[in-house]
């Protein structure tokens, strides 16, 4: 029987079997061959008993894709949510997140949560700059339901996974999706006007048939360590048409000279912030590299 694992709680699993839910456990040859099983994984099983709803997990089906922490299969769609205040845009973690959607192939949504909060109207520029690179953009206030329409509909039929900062608003969007409580809301702090972090557990929530989302702690905090430095700039999309303009081959656009990328961004055809951004992830992925043995 094929069924869809929907939640992980220590080593039990809920799996999802039409309109039916089991609680199952993974066969110990998994641990034996290193394999876990982890919630997105469409996994056959065998029930052990059909009145008490528990079985086995006898095998996970191929994977489309796999992401390491936290561990998720088979996404289809990242919800990457960036608060317009309080607390400020982090445009960096944005861009982080954004190259590993791109590396993971995984779509990715950008969602600018707070707006009402906005006075200097901050979202609009942020909105147009990511806009104009090729990416989905929604704005949003989640507590009085601006935006939320739009997203339901880019949720559908989609594994959805919400990312970002703890206080961005996430789990107050997944709530107001579902119009009720199904996740815990991040506190801000008063003092300094940081987010806490409250979501402890991954699970899916069904929005529909073939639509599910989750809110994944630790999903913040991308491990992009997959990412090789020398292969970056593949996964900042907007550099792809001026890269044949370098004059090295496997120039990696921040000491060369006569680079395409920097020119473009000289001529504001590249936007600073992102190439800065670009410039930080790619010293922090290559200071990892040196220091990996």
């Amino acid at each position: 029987m094929e069924g869809f694992i929907v939640e992980n709680i220590s080593n039990l699993y809920r799996i999802k079997v039409n309109d039916k839910i089991y609680e199952a456990s993974a066969r110990g040859r998994f641990k034996k061959d290193d394999i876990t099983p982890v919630v997105g994984d469409i996994v056959e099983i065998e029930v052990l008993e059909e009145e008490k709803k528990t079985a086995v997990i006898e095998e996970i089906k191929p994977r489309r894709n796999y992401i390491k922490r936290p561990k998720m299969a088979n996404l289809t769609q990242i919800v990457l949510v960036v608060s317009s205040k309080h607390p400020k845009p982090d445009l960096l973690m944005l861009d982080k997140q954004l190259a590993f959607a791109e590396y993971m192939k995984v779509k990715p949504i950008i969602v600018l949560n707070k707006i009402d909060l906005d006075e200097e109207n901050d979202f609009i520029r942020i909105s147009e700059e990511y806009t104009n690179i090729g990416y989905k953009v929604i704005q949003t206030d989640a507590k009085l339901g601006i935006g939320i329409d739009e997203l339901i509909m880019s949720l559908k039929n989609n594994i959805s996974a919400f990312s970002g900062n703890s206080g961005v608003g996430k789990s107050t969007l997944i709530n107001k999706i579902f119009e009720k409580n199904v996740t815990q809301e991040g506190e801000i702090s008063l003092k300094n006007k940081k987010g806490k972090n409250t979501t402890t557990a991954i699970k899916l929530y069904e929005l529909n048939e073939d639509s599910y989302i989750a809110d994944t702690p630790g999903f913040s905090t991308f491990d992009i360590s997959g990412i090789e430095s020398d292969d970056l700039d593949k996964y900042f999309i907007e550099f792809g048409k001026y890269m044949s303009d370098c004059r090295y081959i496997g120039c990696n656009h921040i000491k060369e000279n006569e680079c395409g990328v920097k020119e473009a961004c000289i001529e504001n055809k590249i936007s600073r912030t992102r190439y800065e951004n670009y410039t930080k992830i790619y010293n922090e992925l290559k200071d990892r590299e040196e220091h990996r043995w």
